[in-house]
């Protein structure tokens, strides 16, 4: 069975006040588009910066994620090929104590990437939505 090469890979941070996107190329550690709610920018804007509670949060959290890789998709082409996504790792991560609420904003990203025409391959499909 050939290895599935995660040449760019999603990666999140999610703590009772913040939520934080990467994309890093797995290759070389480098984090190619980032975004989280504790820029001032997104904290003051919709007041998303005080809870992850909130759910729009994940969402524009992945809108603004999905830009950002639209812009880095120009000088790295192979970006274009889409990212992975390993959900049951993120979501299981420390952060937001529900496993449940973690799963949603997971998931919400992930939705709201592929919602602005970012391929997101899911490492992990046994870990559904909830």
């Amino acid at each position: 069975m050939a290895t599935l090469r995660k040449a760019y890979e999603l990666r999140l941070h999610i703590s009772l006040k913040y939520v934080t996107a990467n994309v890093m190329d797995t290759s070389n550690g480098q984090i190619v588009a980032q975004v989280s709610t504790i820029e001032h920018a997104l904290k003051n804007a919709f007041d998303l910066g005080r809870t992850t509670k909130n759910p729009q949060t994940a969402i524009v959290v992945g809108e603004i994620l999905s830009r950002r890789i639209k812009l880095e998709a120009l000088s790295h082409p192979v970006l274009k090929h889409g990212i992975h996504a390993n959900v049951c790792k993120q979501i299981q991560k420390k952060g937001v104590e529900d496993e449940n609420a973690n799963s949603r904003i997971v998931w919400s990203i992930i939705n709201s990437l592929r919602d602005n025409r970012i391929r997101v391959t899911v490492i992990d499909p046994d870990c559904n939505e909830v």
